[in-house]
């Protein structure tokens, strides 16, 4: 068997040629292709506004400066997670307070999200985990009683919903990624979504070097002395832009997301039934979620034969992966003092966890190849443990 990637982009001629189209124009950034990526994006995922930007992690950052983090200030996250979600409060200068994961779902564990609370508390950040949705009505009814911001981090769980409303339905702002490995790409980027025309305005600023050739936004009203020349700088920006070559790849992912969509559900149907019957664990999809998976993790009964699973299913192509380290783990932030035990469950679960291959590319034959890999090695455990 040839190796198989544990995510994988799929790529068709209509991609292809809606990239060479643009190519052939005369935008290759900041064109047509931004506005209509940013409209069918915002119509997909049930915003009336959506900010294309370089990557998930430009969109978390963004997120997190509207939000008003600064240095004093907390929000609550996930440590199973990448660490963009919390990097990007420390880019504010505010601190990141990691709250334990419910151990069937490994999403955040509301009880202990509002436990963390505290008045420094301006934000909360729900990473939807592997593509399960977070409850965001509850987490709705928290920020709203104690006035906090939430910005959810999208970057697994695009086409998904909860109790059938879109994620753009909550308040807040939702980030996303297109990184190869997501459900549609646009090589690297990704792109924030609102309902508050402010908070796309400021958008639309940040990612620019916080420049406005809006004259409805100048400071300066003396227009009559302008030129078409002027611009003004109202906020410390950034270089964040997507182009219009990513664009044009993006809209053509997108009229794909019913086909990605359908196949990786169909794919974790095929690997729930098996798994079923092994003494494994897998996530959970709690009563609120309607996922699109972008990952799908098992977690085995014995740590200690983790590595061992690891090792045997890489040594048959099988490109395993893991997610994720608990961010507090990292050594930059156990120099910042976090220290382990903080979320006692997150910590389990790592100890755990073997991500496996899921993304449209995958075959049956593929599939099948995997899940008797994975029954040898349970079995394998098990018989040794005895």
């Amino acid at each position: 068997m040839e190796y198989i990637h544990y995510g994988k982009q799929y790529i068709d001629e209509d991609d292809i040629k809606a990239v060479v189209e643009t190519l052939r124009s005369g935008y290759l950034t900041t064109g047509p292709k931004v506005a209509a990526f940013e409209s069918a994006l915002a119509a997909t995922t049930g915003s009336k506004y959506a900010a294309a930007v370089s990557s998930g992690t430009a969109a978390l950052h963004m997120a997190a400066i509207i939000a008003g983090l600064q240095p004093g200030d907390e929000a609550i996250t996930t440590p199973l997670t990448f660490a963009a979600s919390a990097n990007a409060v420390l880019y504010c200068g505010a601190k990141p307070v990691f709250a334990d994961i419910d151990p069937e779902t490994m999403l955040l564990d509301i009880t202990d999200v509002k436990n963390k609370i505290t008045p420094k508390t301006k934000a909360i950040i729900p990473v939807h985990y592997g593509g399960e949705l977070c409850d965001m009505d509850a987490l709705a009814e928290l920020a709203a009683e104690y006035n906090l911001t939430i910005i959810q981090d999208s970057a697994h769980s695009l086409g998904g919903q909860i109790r059938g409303k879109a994620q753009g339905a909550y308040p807040g702002m939702q980030t996303w990624s297109f990184h190869p490995v997501k459900t549609i790409t646009t090589g690297e980027g990704g792109a924030v979504t609102t309902n508050d025309p402010q908070t796309y305005e400021k958008l639309l600023r940040l990612r620019t070097h916080g420049i406005t050739r809006d004259a409805s936004q100048y400071i300066n009203t003396k227009l009559e002395e302008l030129g078409d020349w002027y611009y003004e700088m109202l906020d410390l920006g950034y270089n964040y832009r997507l182009s219009d070559i990513q664009c044009a790849l993006g809209l053509s992912q997108l009229k794909k997301l019913p086909l990605f969509a359908s196949r990786r559900q169909e794919i974790v149907k095929f690997y729930n039934a098996a798994f079923a019957k092994l003494p494994i664990e897998v996530q959970k999809t709690p009563p609120w979620s309607e996922p699109v998976r972008h990952l799908y993790t098992i977690r085995l009964k014995d740590k200690s034969k983790r590595h061992l699973a690891y090792d045997h299913l890489r040594k048959k192509n099988i490109g395993v992966n893991l997610h994720y380290i608990p961010v507090y783990l990292l050594p930059y932030y156990q120099k910042l003092g976090y220290t382990k035990g903080l979320c006692p469950q997150a910590e389990d679960s790592y100890e755990r966890l073997i991500t496996l291959p899921l993304h449209p590319s995958l075959t049956d034959d593929e599939v099948e190849y995997i899940i008797k890999a994975v029954s040898e090695i349970v079995a394998s455990a098990e018989s040794t443990k005895n």
